[in-house]
């Protein structure tokens, strides 16, 4: 007697109890794989945005510079040392630009409270453009590298093991593969983002990330190419039904769930 998946053929010539564990493929993914600053650097500029910043950043170290001179020129009570000055005119800036208020003192009556007015304005526009375009990078980034079901695998490049289930099913639907000989080799590969993602047995990726894998990796998705496992035995053999009695067993008094969560650290 051993322990093989059901299949027509396999049927025809053996008998099987019954099925004890619905198996399949599922997805490992790299869940520490996050959106770090270098990353979001790279989708601001591919978005258009950086050069929007540096922009945007000298427009402040030039208005920094001219506020101080003004300054120094109208406000007696303005600082006479460059370095405190420049500091002082900077604050202001940075509090307009990123906070739309300002405790700085109007001169010139009507006329400088209708230049603080557009000032303000402007800062609230620079807030708003920035704030909306980090968010929506952010958010682009995100959806576009979540992963989370075998249509998600589309146009991307996926790890599977050389030879077996998962090279076969992968290449039966025409996704771009790259084969590892071992589930060891695969981690290493996702993690030095060979791959994207890997493809595999349900009970072997649970089973590895739940007792040998470093943090961060993490099988996601629901079960695809499904399979149900039983023990065969010879026709006409008389353990069939005392097994499949016991394993119904252990299915209705819960020993089978724990089995599942002791070992492939999931419940189904």
């Amino acid at each position: 007697m051993g322990n093989l998946t059901i299949t027509r053929e396999r049927l025809a010539a053996l008998d099987f109890t019954v099925p004890w564990h619905d198996g399949g493929l599922r997805i490992l993914v790299n869940a520490s794989d996050a959106l770090h600053l270098g990353s979001l650097l790279g989708e601001l500029g591919d978005a258009g945005h950086l050069r929007a910043f540096l922009w945007l950043g000298f427009f402040i170290v030039a208005a920094t510079i001219l506020l101080t001179i003004f300054d120094r020129r109208f406000d007696p009570h303005f600082p006479r040392r460059w370095f405190d000055g420049l500091v002082e005119s900077f604050y202001h800036v940075m509090s307009i630009t990123t906070s739309g208020k300002t405790s700085r003192k109007m001169m010139f009556g009507a006329f400088g409270r209708l230049f603080s007015a557009f000032w303000l304005v402007f800062g609230v526009a620079v807030l708003a453009y920035v704030t909306s375009s980090v968010t929506s990078v952010m958010t682009a980034a995100a959806v576009g590298n979540e992963i989370k079901e075998i249509s998600d695998l589309r146009d991307r490049t996926v790890g599977v093991l050389d030879g077996g289930t998962s090279e076969l099913y992968a290449r039966s639907i025409g996704l771009s593969i790259r084969a590892y000989g071992s589930l060891e080799e695969a981690e290493a590969g996702l993690r030095a983002k060979e791959v994207d993602a890997v493809i595999a047995d349900s009970m072997a990726l649970e089973y590895y990330v739940h007792h040998m894998a470093d943090a961060g990796l993490e099988v996601v998705g629901p079960l695809f190419d499904p399979e149900k496992f039983g023990f065969a035995a010879p026709q006409g053999s008389p353990l069939v039904r005392p097994v499949s009695l016991d394993l119904l067993a252990a299915h209705e008094d819960g020993t089978t769930q724990q089995l599942r969560a002791r070992y492939l650290g999931v419940e189904h």
